[in-house]
């Protein structure tokens, strides 16, 4: 296998990490969401804890993203 193929297999691979990503921002809205209609009064108080939760997850599908670039355009 060429040098060349195999930096295309491993940013690949590491761009799983923006699905997985993906699919930690909607399991947060849609627990928060679900969590809100059950109860109304204490949604607003849970709204910077969804605002945190949001941020971290995004972070590490940008992490992944980045370590994808990294893979293929570095030496």
């Amino acid at each position: 296998m060429e040098a060349e193929a195999a930096k295309f297999i491993g940013a690949g691979i590491a761009c799983v990490g923006m699905a997985g990503a993906a699919m930690g921002v909607g399991n947060i809205f849609g627990n928060f969401l679900s969590g809100a209609l059950r109860n109304p009064s204490a949604a607003q108080a849970q709204f910077g804890n969804l605002i945190f939760g949001f941020a971290v997850t995004e972070a590490l599908g940008i992490f992944s993203f980045l370590v994808a670039l990294l893979l293929l355009f570095a030496v």
